[in-house]
């Protein structure tokens, strides 16, 4: 093979789109075989093993274990020699040229089919997007392969209507979304009107998701606000990247929307607890004595909430986490599947626990516990 093969950070988890870098497995001019482990990636999912599609040797290896890596991310190159080195990225243009291009370009976030299939297509990869993560089927858009399905059009001249209380959107068409629907219909008290998907509104006119139907993306908001729907949930979940869930709730504002706390009928919420606007507590969940829940956090499902509790905005608790009594979680935080907190504890805004950990002690702002760990070690 003449050409070096680029190794990119998959996409483990679609609503999760960064992972740790736990193990790394290779070093620069290292020769690797067929099916060889090259890492080990972790989110506070899974944990996944990338190995090596082909023979070669190890270049421009710039990545070290314990290394927060977005999917698309260049892990390093696969190459038929080990002092191979890319050659000169071309400079970006606003056109979409012709021209394969070995190397890519520093900034790029892209899928492995879909660098494939630009490079199959001639696409000059310095063009392509930055700051997105680059999938099969939008490199498929722009090189004409696939049809751009009509979006439907808002209806004008439509009289406003007065506020239905019964009326919800779930915004937001993946499985936080799914697990939203269920709980919205065991509620009883709302009327699922449809879902809202910015990357879903193509296929608005044809597909729906449990019975639900697709209405569109952002653009629909004023025209269902003049219908009387004024309810909204948060189905963007906003794992490994809060502030996609927290633009959505900007988004919904912005638009006139309210997002009521929602919470399962198996759930318990103790009558002291206090559950700020836009808060989701799912099946089997608790939330105990003189708790506070801030705007926008999740209580995933069996997780525990113990009394005196302190959880921030827009923080995350995973299925089965369990808080002890006077436990404060910053904003943004996650708490990953299975994870017990000792009493007192605080975890820092914006930190991320693994799932499984066990936290003794507090964890700084940012702070990252791999999952399993006891922490402090």
């Amino acid at each position: 093979m003449s050409e070096a093969q680029a190794i990119l950070i998959p996409l483990i988890n679609p609503n999760e789109p960064e992972a740790h870098l736990a193990e790394l497995y290779i070093s620069e001019g290292q020769q690797v075989r067929k099916g060889e482990l090259l890492c080990t990636l972790e989110t506070t999912k899974t944990t996944f093993d990338l190995a090596a599609e082909r023979d070669g040797f190890i270049c421009q290896l710039k990545r070290k274990r314990g290394e927060m890596l977005s999917a698309g991310d260049l892990l390093c190159y696969l190459a038929d020699q080990p002092d191979w080195t890319p050659a000169p990225a071309a400079q970006p243009s606003t056109q979409l040229e012709t021209g394969r291009e070995n190397a890519v370009p520093e900034g790029l976030r892209i899928s492995q089919p879909a660098l494939r299939l630009a490079q199959e297509a001639g696409l000059n990869l310095a063009a392509l997007p930055k700051g997105m993560f680059i999938t099969e089927s939008l490199v498929q858009e722009m090189i004409g392969k696939s049809k751009q399905i009509p979006r439907p059009e808002a209806e004008s001249g439509d009289q406003k209507l007065p506020f239905d209380p019964t009326a919800i959107l779930v915004y937001g068409g993946g499985g936080h979304g799914k697990a939203l629907i269920d709980l919205l219909k065991a509620l009883k008290t709302y009327r699922i009107v449809g879902i809202i998907d910015d990357a879903m509104a193509s296929e608005a006119a044809e597909k729906t998701i449990m019975g639900i139907p697709i209405l569109g993306g952002a653009e629909v908001l004023p025209r269902l606000f003049d219908q009387g729907v004024r309810l909204a949930v948060n189905a963007v979940g906003g794992i490994g990247n809060i502030a996609v869930r927290v633009r959505v709730f900007e988004r919904l504002a912005q638009a006139g929307f309210s997002c009521p706390a929602v919470v399962h009928p198996s759930a318990v919420v103790e009558p002291s607890a206090t559950l700020a606007a836009g808060v989701q507590v799912f099946p089997l969940a608790y939330v105990g004595s003189e708790a506070r829940v801030g705007f926008g956090a999740i209580i995933n499902t069996g997780a525990i909430v113990s009394h005196d509790c302190q959880v921030d905005d827009y923080a995350n608790l995973s299925p089965g986490a369990i808080l002890a009594g006077e436990v404060q979680v910053g904003k943004g935080a996650l708490i990953g599947m299975g994870v017990t907190v000792n009493l007192r504890t605080k975890i820092g805004s914006g930190a991320r626990i693994g799932n499984g950990a066990t936290i003794k002690g507090d964890v700084p702002d940012q702070g990252v516990v791999r999952a399993g760990m006891t922490y402090p070690e």
